[in-house]
């Protein structure tokens, strides 16, 4: 017998964004970056930048400074704006937002401020939870744009 794969709404899995899911994903880093090809290496929580906090500090296999904003929705010119600040205060050489439904407007931001010849690398990256009859939810991370 086969079962059949159902998507389950994240927020039945992570009911608070910043306590529930950023906290998982601190934790699960290697979820992420298996589907970045991308060793990463959590750093610190709620980063304090100046009054703000940057969701999730980490480093990549080369040490470099690794930017993770995350947001349950849609994504926003809020966290957009967001992702640069942190990016550029923390001198991070990649910024990963998560977002359960990335907006055609975001992607193009991203690809463009990728294409612009920055040494940062920038990516855009949907969350979905999925589980199997009866099973426990499985996050599943999809690169929806990167750099080139």
């Amino acid at each position: 017998m086969i079962g059949k794969i159902e998507r389950v709404p994240l927020r039945e899995v992570w009911k608070k964004e910043a306590k529930d899911f950023t906290s998982w994903l601190f934790e699960n880093l290697e979820v992420l970056g298996e589907e970045l090809d991308m060793d990463l290496t959590a750093d610190e929580k709620e980063k304090n930048v100046g009054s703000f906090s940057a969701d999730i500090t980490a480093e990549n296999g080369s040490g470099q400074k690794v930017l993770i904003e995350n947001q349950l929705e849609k994504t926003d010119h809020d966290h957009l704006g967001k992702i640069l600040t942190y990016v550029s205060n923390l001198e991070a050489k990649t910024a990963i937002w998560v977002s359960s439904n990335p907006r055609p407007e975001h992607m193009t931001a991203i690809q463009w401020l990728n294409e612009t010849g920055g040494d940062v690398r920038f990516y855009l990256v949907r969350i979905e939870a999925y589980r199997i009859g009866k099973s426990e939810p499985a996050a599943k991370f999809t690169v929806i744009t990167g750099p080139s």
